[in-house]
């Protein structure tokens, strides 16, 4: 469908919806351009101000994952009519204490009357030209490196199924309101070639797109990768979301996946992650001073020459 779409010739726009990168970038002065993304999306969790934290840390992450700072941002919001008012106060107050947090101003917004709720933010930051990380940055020799763990898709699943512990659905609400705002700062001072956040493709989407992007193919090593606690269990479980068999449907004919594999981690590998963390394409000597930096950041492979695949899974 935007293979469709008319094109647009605009030399300051510095990074379109072409690549598939997680905003838009446009030019405004030598020394800055504007970052710019949306996203929003149904409840995740039960309760309301949790929700609108995550949502708003969701949106914000696309321009940190840019090398970008949050500066405004715009509410969306889809309620019904006849839904609690209390609820959506404490929804509204969950996104803009996460936007606070962010020092993100909520300049207004627009919302609509809808059955089934939906929130999220359109948000604008600021880069230096110069600074930008988009998906088409990584080279061969860099380090692979994710700054949260997976599975927030796969314990959400379990969640509605009730098969959920209470302490690993705590524990992935953290996760997803954890802002990815220390990780961009860490990223910052160091020289970092690409990046992208991790969400609704799944590590392997993502992956995807930047070595589509990059022309180079990706090399995970499956046992370097961490989860969530409860993740691994839920996916043997059969916990299974459908964003992850679409996952599946759309990347898999570009990811070679080596017979070790089992399959309870490549379901991981592909499941949607809400409000995710940063996958980074960097030297290795940065690599290293990354996990000092933000501890919670760790290697999960290399950046190698384009093979006939993009990602291997070994």
């Amino acid at each position: 469908m935007l293979a469709s779409l008319p094109q647009q010739h605009d030399p300051k726009v510095l990074i379109g919806f072409n690549t598939s990168d997680d905003a838009g970038v446009y030019l405004l002065t030598p020394d800055c351009a504007l970052v710019q993304t949306v996203d929003f999306f149904t409840p995740i969790v039960d309760d309301p101000f949790l929700f609108g934290a995550i949502a708003a840390a969701n949106a914000l992450s696309d321009v940190y994952a840019m090398g970008g700072k949050p500066i405004t941002s715009l509410s969306i919001l889809a309620w019904p009519a006849s839904g609690d008012l209390d609820d959506l106060a404490a929804l509204l107050q969950g996104g803009a204490e996460k936007m606070r947090e962010a020092d993100c101003s909520i300049l207004g917004g627009h919302s609509i009357n809808d059955d089934e709720p939906k929130f999220g933010y359109a948000v604008t930051g600021l880069v230096d030209p110069n600074r930008i990380k988009p998906n088409a940055g990584a080279q061969p020799g860099d380090a692979l490196v994710l700054t949260k763990r997976l599975g927030t898709g796969i314990i959400s699943t379990a969640l509605k199924r009730g098969i959920a512990d209470k302490s690993h659905i705590e524990t992935s609400i953290a996760s997803m309101c954890l802002l990815n705002r220390a990780a961009a700062e860490a990223m910052s001072q160091l020289e970092v070639h690409g990046a992208t956040d991790v969400t609704g493709f799944g590590l392997l989407g993502h992956a995807r797109e930047v070595a589509a992007a990059s022309r180079v193919t990706l090399v995970i090593d499956h046992s370097l990768v961490q989860f969530l606690p409860g993740a691994v269990a839920y996916s043997r479980q059969g916990a299974i979301p459908g964003g992850l068999k679409n996952n599946r449907d759309y990347c898999s004919a570009s990811v070679e996946l080596d017979v070790t594999v089992p399959e309870e981690i490549a379901n991981l590998l592909y499941d949607p992650q809400t409000s995710g963390g940063l996958l980074l394409t960097m030297p290795e000597k940065d690599a290293a001073i990354m996990e000092r930096l933000y501890p919670q950041s760790y290697r999960i492979g290399r950046v190698t020459e384009q093979e006939q695949k993009a990602i291997l899974v070994k």
